[in-house]
């Protein structure tokens, strides 16, 4: 029999934290996790003897459970809770039974593992992000007075430097790293019953507290704390906020590294060379190619990321108190966008720890338009002495002339100072050099720099 789900076309993600943490097997203890959570927190508001939070604790281990039977049985209810519950009940002492799963719906459990799962993807994610950052910045360091060319749609524009491209890239990474670390913390727990009330677990404790408190409320508390979760305000069985703003910060982030990827892929053309993987791998059937691959995998995580984030916001229209459908059409794409992050921040710290950067093609790319790059400067300071119009006038002539002779543009300009009195005793050479018109790159790097 074949195994399932061994990440064969996923490489993304394959071999990294986040194939462990969203496994099957991962989700399985997640839900075995949250069902003696819910026990120990039961018999902690004294709703269930204390044994019982042991037993259901010591039963709740995921190699004592098969998971493809579970899978194979969850068709006949629509979710694998069910099939569970009937195996961990099986698991436990008779005695013990009456406490199982009590009062919980399956979302309830459901839910919570999803939040356990996230957290626990989000944990080794959000350390590659930091190593990302802090590659990314030692590059913009390094950098900072690099030239290179600026290019808007696809075109040379005005120089830059690698530094501040770099310090781009890690403002990018930072936002997503607070994004995720504030959807962390507030992951919630989930616990609302069968109509999201807490009426069952009334049921078992009918009476309120001497301070005239339900007792469902503290179990809220009790339960989230138990797993370390957020204590909800709200069972949000159809109130998806959760989901919702986990499914926004993955897919901010997949977006945030694929724009550092399609830098990378771009800049790393054979006909650009300004940077290369460290580990470029070489084609299976080009010998001299070294192919970008790190930066690939995050690009396709990039372009998958918005769609599986576009299911997980479309059901939020969930009805009624509990919904058909909405719920189940998250599970699958809520885990794809855990592993799909997971799997391209893994691969993002590995690129940025290794990327090489060629400064000497930058320097040979910066005249590939013989001097024209540095044309918005020429105009400016022509301004000043000739006025505006005319300072159009003269480099638009002799930009025409610089590519019908393939000169270089300051050649050009050297019989222009001689027809333009007021351009007299103008430096050519400083003006037409790119490096020095990067304007405030450099400080604009130190400051994008100085964030924590």
């Amino acid at each position: 029999m074949y195994e399932s789900d061994a990440g064969l076309l996923a490489p993304g993600w394959a071999g990294s934290p986040a194939e462990t943490t969203t496994g099957d097997s991962a989700f399985l203890q997640a839900m075995l996790d949250a069902e003696a959570a819910l026990t120990r927190a039961q018999s902690g508001c004294g709703l269930a003897p204390a044994e019982a939070g042991r037993a259901v604790t010591s039963a709740a281990d995921a190699g004592r459970f098969d998971v493809r039977d579970l899978a194979l049985r969850a068709r006949a209810d629509g979710d694998p809770v069910v099939p569970l519950t009937m195996d961990l009940l099986a698991a436990v002492e008779q005695d013990v039974r009456p406490y199982v799963h009590r009062g919980a719906t399956s979302q309830d459990i459901l839910d919570t593992a999803a939040m356990l799962v996230a957290a626990r993807t989000l944990a080794p994610l959000l350390d590659d992000l930091a190593r990302t950052a802090e590659a990314v910045a030692r590059l913009a360091a390094a950098h900072r007075n690099t030239p290179m060319a600026g290019r808007t749609l696809t075109q040379h524009a005005a120089p830059t430097t690698f530094g501040l491209k770099a310090a781009g890239w890690r403002a990018l990474i930072l936002d997503a790293r607070d994004r995720l670390s504030a959807v962390r913390e507030s992951l919630p727990a989930q616990l609302g019953g069968a109509a999201g009330t807490l009426a069952a677990f009334e049921a078992y404790a009918p009476t309120e507290d001497a301070d005239g408190i339900d007792p469902g409320l503290p179990l809220i508390q009790a339960f989230a704390s138990e797993l370390g979760l957020a204590e909800p305000l709200l069972p949000w069985h159809t109130l998806r906020t959760p989901i919702a703003d986990l499914a926004g910060a993955l897919a901010f982030t997949a977006g945030a590294l694929g724009k550092m990827a399609a830098d990378v892929l771009n800049l790393s053309r054979t006909e650009i060379g300004e940077v290369t993987e460290g580990r470029g791998d070489e084609s299976s059937a080009m010998t001299h190619e070294a192919d970008p691959v790190h930066a690939t995998l995050i690009a396709a995580a990039a372009r998958r990321a918005p769609g599986l984030a576009a299911t997980l916001y479309g059901s939020l229209a969930a009805e009624d108190e509990r919904p058909a459908g909405a719920w189940h059409a998250e599970w699958e794409p809520l885990r794809e966008l855990l592993r799909l992050v997971g799997g391209a921040a893994h691969r993002a710290a590995e690129l940025t720890g290794t990327l090489r950067v060629v400064p000497y093609a930058m320097r040979e790319n910066l005249q590939l338009t013989d001097g024209l790059i540095v044309s918005e400067r020429l105009a400016a300071v022509f301004a000043e002495r000739i006025g505006r119009k005319r300072a159009r006038e003269v480099l638009v002539s002799a930009a025409h002339r610089a590519r019908a002779e393939t000169t270089d543009l300051a050649d050009v300009l050297a019989d222009v100072l001689d027809e333009e009195p007021e351009l007299a005793g103008l430096d050519l050479g400083e003006l037409t050099d790119p490096a020095r018109y990067t304007g405030c790159a450099g400080s604009l790097t130190d400051r994008a720099l100085d964030r924590g």
